[in-house]
């Protein structure tokens, strides 16, 4: 292999995989890349067992061929070139990256470099920047608890014209649409922590296409795609339709920000298990929490009071991360009766995050 290669748009690739992939594998080849020069472009590859990463770069063949080499080591090299351009050519077990006033030489791997799984058949193409933004607004809602695996995934399933996106860890719930312009359906669950990893590497890319089968699940661009294991299609989605159907009994609207501000200064007060209290009155909701070890904290936020009054407990950490959810938006709570899940939405997002309450007299 002999090729010439814009070293800005190499160091760019090869930090990118190197970012999304995980180092922890026992496997050498699962921290390696592969190297593939054709005519007029350079492809790299790589896999940490679990996703696989393919990026472009455009270059000038000299010799087609292919070199597997260290993948950190190739990002670190690369980052730190300030020319121009380089030259990457195999002199014997080494894989030589070259500029006009420096020369570096990484080892090439001999451990045969497994077969990778292609992409399957395209679904539908998104915005990337939606996909991004929806995506990390719903994934933070699925469970950590690798126990329960069904949970720590995003539902994704197109239904007429929509995609609908879903995540829950039992005691939140998040949910969004984004418009779907195929014909093609699409109906997956994908681990969350991969799928924003997914969303979020084509930074540069106008538009992503969506690829599924019942055992994979890949985000595509011009330059490069992102493919993950599922975690299957078996889901719960009649009996989470049914909580997604909301019946308030009281609805009030207030800033997000303010919320979320007004819930983390009193945090400190919510005791061990982090009981907060919300309570709507006239104008207003007041932010309550009381723990006799470290005393009691009331702050006054404004709001506009649709209709109803309510108070209710909420796990201080989850009302937290509900209204960070929506930014600086508007945020209206439409809390529902006895222990039923409360409502957040804004007419800014087509976001949906319920969070259940806690019981009234549950010491957790």
């Amino acid at each position: 292999m002999d090729v010439d290669v814009d070293a800005g748009a190499l160091a760019d690739a090869a930090t990118l995989a190197n970012r999304l992939l995980t180092a922890r594998s026992p496997q050498p080849v699962h921290g390696a890349v592969r190297l593939h020069a054709t005519a007029t472009a350079l492809e790299l590859s790589a896999t940490d067992g679990t996703l696989t990463v393919r990026l472009t770069v455009p270059a000038l063949a000299r010799a087609v061929g292919e070199a597997v080499v260290p993948r950190r080591a190739l990002a670190e090299t690369v980052a730190g070139l300030s020319a121009p351009a380089a030259r990457l050519v195999i002199e014997g077990r080494r894989l030589a990256v070259r500029v006009p006033a420096a020369r570096f030489a990484l080892p090439v791997l001999a451990d045969p470099w497994p077969p990778l799984p292609a992409l399957p058949p395209p679904a539908g193409t998104l915005p990337a920047a939606d996909l991004r933004s929806t995506v990390a607004a719903v994934a933070g809602a699925a469970s950590r608890d690798d126990a329960l695996p069904l949970f720590t995934g995003v539902r994704l399933r197109t239904t007429a014209s929509t995609l609908s996106l879903l995540a829950t860890d039992r005691y939140r719930l998040a949910a969004a649409t984004l418009p779907w312009p195929s014909a093609t359906p699409l109906e997956t669950l994908v681990p969350a922590n991969l799928l924003t990893r997914a969303a979020s590497a084509p930074s540069r890319a106008d538009e992503v296409t969506l690829h599924a089968s019942p055992d994979l699940f890949a985000v595509s661009w011009p330059t490069g795609s992102l493919l993950t294991p599922t975690l299957g299609t078996s889901y719960p989605d009649a009996q989470f339709d049914r909580l997604l159907t909301v019946t308030p009994e009281c609805a009030v609207e207030l800033e997000a920000e303010a919320l979320a501000a007004a819930v983390d200064r009193a945090s400190r007060y919510a005791g061990p298990h982090g009981r907060m209290t919300l309570q709507v009155i006239e104008g207003a909701v007041l932010v309550q929490a009381q723990d006799p070890l470290h005393g009691e904290s009331e702050e006054t936020l404004k709001a506009t009071v649709h209709y109803g009054q309510a108070t209710r407990h909420y796990q201080s950490r989850l009302l937290s991360d509900a209204a960070r959810a929506f930014r600086d938006a508007p945020v209206a709570l439409r809390i529902q009766e006895l222990n039923r899940a409360t409502e957040l939405t804004s007419p800014t997002t087509p976001l949906r995050y319920l969070i259940v309450p806690m019981r009234p007299t549950d010491p957790t």
